[in-house]
């Protein structure tokens, strides 16, 4: 039984920090918009909030495994999520696509890296409503295109571009 334990312990641990590895070291994929910065991490959130607005945008939502981790006792790298959207856009993506719905807020996603910058990141909102295109048409597609350059201004602002 002991055996068992260990080499649980040690699949477990092996496991956790492979995810730790993935969560700081995120790559560019389809649909996504990566830029690594000199940021510190919670410089970068900041940034990113302050864009937001700077855009007219909403802070709609946040979340931060690593700031839940820290209410344990538990040090992980920096991640936090933050849902960015606005209502005139909500009514405008409904319209178009009631099923659309699900993918709002549209998120950004800032993550610490080993050396102690951060990272930010999205998928773009073509990418995010391109499986309601069908549905949604001209209206969801034109939507999407106002709101990746938004998301591309907010990020521009938010990295000093």
């Amino acid at each position: 039984m002991f055996r068992v334990l260990v080499c649980a312990a040690m699949i477990c641990a092996a496991v956790g920090s492979a995810g730790l590895a993935a969560v700081s070291e995120l790559e560019s994929r389809p649909g996504w918009r990566v830029i690594s910065t000199g940021f510190a991490f919670d410089d970068l959130v900041g940034r990113v909030k302050g864009a937001v607005g700077a855009e007219k945008m909403l802070l709609v939502t946040q979340a931060s495994a690593s700031a839940g981790a820290k209410g344990q006792g538990i040090v992980i790298p920096g991640n936090r999520i933050i849902g960015v959207y606005r209502n005139d856009y909500a009514r405008r993506m409904l319209k178009a696509s009631v099923a659309a719905g699900i993918e709002a807020p549209i998120r950004f996603y800032v993550t610490e890296n080993p050396d102690g910058t951060a990272t930010l990141s999205w998928k773009t909102p073509s990418h995010v409503f391109a499986p309601y295109m069908d549905e949604g048409g001209a209206e969801l597609k034109t939507l999407a295109t106002e709101l990746d350059a938004v998301f591309e201004a907010i990020a521009a602002k938010a990295v000093g571009n």
